[in-house]
């Protein structure tokens, strides 16, 4: 029996060391927010006090010293060890700094993340040279230096204006492995336009580079016999081919013959048939996710796959265990899914995840959904009631997740009456058409209803759809009836004003709305050459991660 791959809701410390075992993880690749004061999602950014600082930290993207941050600091230096003596440097130099609370909270996450890493396994800590140096001697007291392998430049970007500094265009990538042999595939890069301009020579659509076909030192064989005149062995050297095999590649239009009388006949490599440059440490062929990529989904840092697949193909072999604690849009998760790896991903936000359902239905398909589990989300309607009372912000998006819908992107206090949109298009105009939600997690009546209604008029949208934690009742549902109907062109009418309750969305009750294509979320592009299947994991076995 097999087990799906994994996606978990929560803070991605307790999700470690609950769920993933000791050495179970063959490569993992985070990259940990650090006060690049971009939200991830500004509609939970007010500090109400209902939610933990780690979820504050997650949606808002910034670090700061509080009673979490000293009681991490506290349970590192308490332990003891190399981390600890970091750790009580670290509070010397920076005392109660951002960068000091934003140590504290990963210390302790890079020593589970090393935990579950296999003795062959690597780990790829994305970072931005604001922390780069300071997550370096972190990650040598954790993971020692010895076990370094590179730092890896990343040019994210051709050209940043800065009026009192040098452009900063590039992210670090710090790359180490758990023992003195990380699984190591490695790859290419392909050559740079200037070193094609300067080394190949065209020849008619083609262009190549002459290699030489001799090597030092005399042989007896074949290989140092006289060809077309060349007498290699009075030269102290010898021909990389037999003379057979030298006529075949003469036949091929594969020898370049010298121009010189004193030269010597070399090989033709072809461009089209190179693989490149060994893979470097720095890397200027990935280009980031602009405005107009087809892969942009509008996460604010969202990472190109192409990088993520270096990566993934670099450092392990499929059916390997791919984990990113900090998955965000889950480009790490897609990339490993084309890929053929099992995977982890880990996210604190139901944005988050809701997103990368999204994502890897739009690029695998539906089916892709049977290839994994969710972990933390709510299933029933006693554990949905919790997540209402317990963070209302929460169970606003988890609810919205329910319907495909995606949260407004405007503060608390400021959205209108809005939590939610779904656009769609049924028509052949190009034009979109908007559904409203409104999500209530407390107590509900016909005002409610009501005001929703006024909404969808001042918003002029089709269609307005109230979720509500209890259940509905039957003044709100005459008051949601006398707003009537959009009539759709493709000659069917939905109900202008939709009541769900949670009860009745986990039983499978939807939306009514025109779905000849739903335009919320950006689709996420096609995987191509790549299967969206279940890799065999057999339970019980030790690697087994899950």
């Amino acid at each position: 029996m097999s087990q799906p791959n994994r996606l978990y809701y929560g803070d991605n410390l307790d999700v470690l060391r609950r769920y993933i075992k000791d050495e179970s993880v063959d490569l993992i690749y985070l990259d940990p927010p650090f006060n690049s004061r971009q939200d991830y999602n500004v509609l939970f950014a007010e500090k109400d006090g209902t939610r933990s600082s780690s979820q504050i930290m997650a949606f808002e993207d910034t670090w700061e010293w509080n009673l979490d941050a000293e009681k991490a600091y506290q349970e590192i230096v308490e332990a003891g060890g190399r981390v600890s003596d970091a750790m009580r440097a670290f509070r010397t130099f920076l005392g109660h700094s951002d960068m000091m609370a934003y140590l504290a909270m990963m210390a302790p996450r890079l020593i589970e993340l090393r935990r579950v890493l296999k003795v062959t396994g690597s780990i790829y800590l994305h970072c931005d040279p604001t922390a780069s140096h300071y997550l370096k001697m972190l990650m040598d007291a954790i993971f020692e230096p010895q076990y370094f392998l590179n730092e890896i430049i990343w040019k994210r970007t051709s050209a940043h204006s800065s009026a009192r500094r040098y452009g900063p265009v590039h992210d670090v990538l710090l790359f180490y492995g758990k023992t003195e042999n990380p699984k190591w595939i490695g790859g290419f890069q392909a050559y740079a336009d200037e070193y094609v301009k300067k080394r190949f020579r065209a020849e008619g659509d083609r262009y190549f580079k002459d290699s030489d076909l001799t090597g030092s030192g005399i042989r007896h064989g074949e290989t140092g016999l006289v060809w077309r005149g060349y007498d290699v062995t009075a030269h102290g050297r010898h021909w990389m081919f037999p003379p057979a095999e030298l006529d075949e590649l003469e036949k091929q239009n594969r020898i370049f013959w010298p121009e010189k009388k004193d030269g010597w006949p070399r090989l033709k490599r072809y461009l089209n048939e190179a693989k490149g440059v060994p893979l470097q440490d720095v890397w200027t062929d990935i280009y980031p996710v602009n405005s107009q990529a087809q892969e942009r989904l509008g996460y604010p840092t969202q990472k190109p796959e192409a990088l993520l697949e270096r990566i993934i193909k670099a450092s392990s072999d499929e059916g390997d265990v791919v984990l990113d604690p900090f998955c965000g849009c889950g480009t790490a998760i897609a990339a490993a899914q084309k890929l053929n790896r099992r995977w982890i991903g880990i996210d604190i936000t139901h944005l988050a995840i809701n997103l990368i359902k999204l994502r890897l239905a739009s690029a695998f398909g539906d089916d892709v959904a049977k290839t994994y589990e969710i972990i933390g989300e709510p299933t029933t309607f006693s554990e949905a009631e919790c997540l209402a009372k317990e963070d209302p912000f929460q169970f606003q998006s988890w609810a919205l997740g329910l319907v495909g819908a995606r949260p407004t992107e405007l503060k608390k206090g400021a959205d209108r009456g809005i939590d939610g949109r779904l656009f769609f298009h049924d028509d052949k105009s190009g034009k979109s058409k908007q559904i409203i939600f409104s999500v209530k997690a407390g107590h509900t009546n016909v005002v409610h209803v009501r005001d929703l209604r006024g909404v969808i008029e001042r918003e002029k949208a089709e269609i307005g759809v109230l979720i509500t934690m209890e259940e509905v009742t039957k003044p709100m549902q005459k008051e949601a009836a006398e707003a009537g109907f959009y009539k759709s062109p493709v000659h069917k009418d939905y109900p202008r004003i939709q009541l769900l309750s949670i009860a009745q969305l986990l039983m499978g009750a939807a939306v009514q709305y025109p779905r000849l294509l739903d335009a919320t979320f950006k689709q996420a592009p096609k995987a191509r050459g790549a299967a969206a299947k279940n890799l065999p994991l057999a339970l019980g076995q030790p690697d087994d991660p899950f």
